[in-house]
């Protein structure tokens, strides 16, 4: 025992030491794609150890394997959480299902360390809002993820509950308290490590404590005392029944004995002829009253004197709980003549394993059951409640720091209605000011439409009649993200450029005007496609703040050759008509997104137009546009729709697609911007 708590406090240590390191070495700084990708194999690796390198306790492995998840995902970022937690639930499970690592627990295992990935995920953003949860917290969720691990043990060998229940004996409560003092610890270091004021062992005034935590707080208490009385409840009425059923057993057994016994004697033969089973351990026994044993499971032995003394003390026809041949056992014992009696035992662990196996499997299920409602109605709470209170106690900020245009529209009881109508009516004198204020936004915003249409290419004849060029751009609001360009790069090559920016409104646009120009200027230069994207990638990352990227579909045609070089970053799959057929989805080579981190290379593949192919290119704005039926509009209804008319002119076959979506969606709302970019080649250059 103590060297099992020794080495699991170790294992623990181990992990918070390695916490704070990286804690130390990034803190609350920004995190990055790569950052997150590295502390999910961190702790993945960490599972992935607590598999292999567990301790041994009474025939078991007991291990922390769920820690590592946990913490990467509450601590350090929900990606890395989920990253860390597939590691170790998928390498759990090929160690138990092909190395025979803990074969038995292999599902349970692995589940459960998948799942606190996901569960630390889910908590870091919903529950927590991304801070640092605390100590309690912590340990809570720590013990209340084993608890599930436990639970699925039973759930996954409903024809094995004997071994079930001795794997979660040994292994629970260790497990339990270590997996959720590790998260507490944790939790405690790192508050420690980051906030100078932070006083965990100081209680806060009323006025300092937030109305959630005293809620969290007496939801816990009665919740938890409901849950514990409700156990104990039905603890006491397994009980019950665990002796009645033994009683009736040990009863039945007794008469049995009795019967043949009497038969044995009647017709004279030997006594070591009767053979019962009295449950898996039970026994019986014919005792004489000089303490030999002449029949049953210790035939032949002499009782112990003290034994021999309990047994001829009791009533006739009467239960009893003593201990006899070194086990507590529950016994009936029935006087057969004046100096012989029957004793029938059953080992206490054997009546009451049934219910020890129910009971465990019983706390679990209520304390998982008492976590999902905790947790769900703290968040109804704070739905209800307590983000109501922050969104008047925001807007009440700003508008005594000077913003008029704030208004208090929390209507979802009389009581916030009031408030909020209460609220409203001290600004009431200013509408005309806010209403000025709009419409100064709303002209501004125009203004900025316009800039945008006249930074994209509207001359679409070029001189030569080597090709057909036409381009279109409808913006779902005001202002989009999406952009379309094309321009020579060279006495024979033409770039064709089409883009979506993640993202909408105002921030897309201004993202959209910065990679138009970065991809511009690269492909000006003479460079090719992919080089083109990987330049401009670096130039975007720089000052991304908001984590923006953008997909792009870059092709540069030598006019003389008809080969055409292309790169797909993330963009919808272009559609292709050789002269004489229809067009096609072309699934070319996709790589990632611009924009997502420094230092990405990029797929490149040629195409070769003959005269007469044409080339068509658009934005998700297209394929993802939703009827009434929430429906999508798709590739194959853009490419209907291309065949129907596969024979007119670019400017006139685009307007047609358009037409073809706007029918489609109806009355629905526009879901996204709409860009379309459509090329003829029309023959080499002589």
């Amino acid at each position: 025992m103590i060297s099992m708590i020794i080495k699991m406090s170790l294992i623990v240590l181990a992990h918070v030491i390695l916490t704070l390191c990286l804690w130390k070495y990034r803190g609350d700084k920004k995190v990055t794609a790569l950052w997150r990708i590295f502390i999910g194999i961190i702790y993945g690796c960490c599972a992935v150890l607590s598999t292999h390198f567990g301790v041994a306790y009474s025939h078991m492995v007991l291990n922390v394997r769920d820690l590592g998840p946990l913490i990467a995902g509450l601590y350090f970022d929900p990606v890395s959480g989920i990253i860390a937690g597939l590691i170790g639930g998928i390498e759990r499970y090929i160690a138990g299902t092909y190395f025979g690592v803990g074969s038995y627990t292999r599902i349970a295992c692995s589940l459960s360390t998948c799942l606190s990935g996901f569960v630390a995920a889910v908590l870091h953003i919903f529950i927590f809002k991304k801070k640092k949860p605390s100590a309690t917290y912590s340990f809570f969720m720590g013990a209340v993820m084993e608890v599930f691990h436990m639970y699925v043990v039973f759930i996954t060998h409903r024809n094995d509950m004997e071994m079930a229940f001795y794997v979660v004996k040994i292994c629970s409560v260790p497990m339990i308290i270590f997996c959720g003092l590790g998260l507490a610890i944790v939790s405690l270091a790192i508050r420690l490590l980051s906030e100078k004021d932070y006083k965990p062992f100081i209680r806060l005034k009323d006025e300092e404590t937030k109305v959630s935590q005293q809620f969290q707080f007496w939801l816990f208490i009665v919740t938890g005392t409901i849950i514990v009385l409700s156990f104990l409840f039905a603890f006491a009425i397994q009980t019950e029944t665990a002796l009645q059923q033994t009683r009736s057993q040990l009863r039945t057994q007794a008469d049995d004995i009795k019967a043949t016994y009497t038969k044995v004697k009647k017709y004279g033969d030997d006594t070591s002829i009767i053979h019962f089973h009295v449950g898996q351990e039970g026994s019986f026994d014919i005792i004489q009253k000089n303490g030999s044993i002449l029949a049953g499971d210790h035939k032949g032995n002499l009782i112990k004197q003290k034994d021999l003394e309990k047994v001829w003390s009791y009533k006739k026809n009467e239960f009893v709980t003593e201990t006899f041949f070194e086990n507590v056992s529950f016994c009936y014992i029935e006087q057969l003549s004046d100096d012989e009696i029957l004793l029938v035992r059953l080992p206490a662990s054997e009546v009451y394993e049934d219910r020890d196996a129910a009971s465990y499997e019983n706390a679990f299920a209520d304390i998982l059951l008492f976590a999902v409602i905790y947790v769900l109605i703290s968040m109804l709470v704070k739905a209800i409640v307590v983000d109501n209170l922050d969104l008047v106690n925001q807007s009440l900020s700003k508008i005594t720091n000077g913003n008029l245009n704030e208004t208090v529209s929390v209507y979802n009881s009389s009581e916030f209605a009031s408030l909020s109508n209460d609220i409203n009516q001290t600004v009431a004198v200013l509408k005309s000011y806010i209403e000025a204020a709009e419409k100064r936004i709303a002209q501004e915003l125009e203004f900025a439409k316009t800039i945008q249409e006249s930074a994209l290419p509207k001359n679409f004849d070029f001189q030569g009649g080597r090709f057909e060029i036409y381009a279109t751009m409808n913006p779902a609001k005001e202002i989009g993200g999406d952009f379309y360009d094309f321009f020579f790069t060279g006495l024979d090559k033409f770039c064709i450029v089409i883009a979506d920016v993640s993202g909408k409104g105002i921030p897309a646009a201004l993202f959209m005007m910065r990679s138009k120009t970065a991809i511009r200027t690269m492909a000006e230069s003479g460079l090719a496609p992919s080089e083109v994207l990987e330049r401009a990638n670096n130039t975007l990352c720089e000052g991304n703040d908001a984590d923006m990227f953008v997909t792009v579909w870059i092709g540069i045609l030598d006019l003389k050759t008809g080969i055409m070089k292309c790169t797909n970053a993330g963009h919808e799959y272009p559609m292709i008509r050789k002269a004489a057929g229809d067009f096609e989805l072309l699934k070319d080579k996709h790589s990632a997104a611009v924009a997502i981190m420094e230092d990405m290379k990029f797929k490149e593949y040629e195409l070769r137009l003959e005269k007469g192919d044409t080339i068509f290119v658009y934005t998700d704005g297209l394929p993802e546009g939703i009827d009434k039926e929430k429906e999508q509009f798709g590739t194959d209804r853009i490419l209907d729709a291309l065949n129907k008319n596969k024979d007119v002119s670019m400017e006139r076959l685009l307007p047609r697609i358009s037409r073809e979506l706007h029918v489609f969606v109806g009355e629905e709302e526009q879901f996204d911007d709409e860009t379309m970019v459509g090329f003829k080649f029309i023959g080499y250059e002589n």
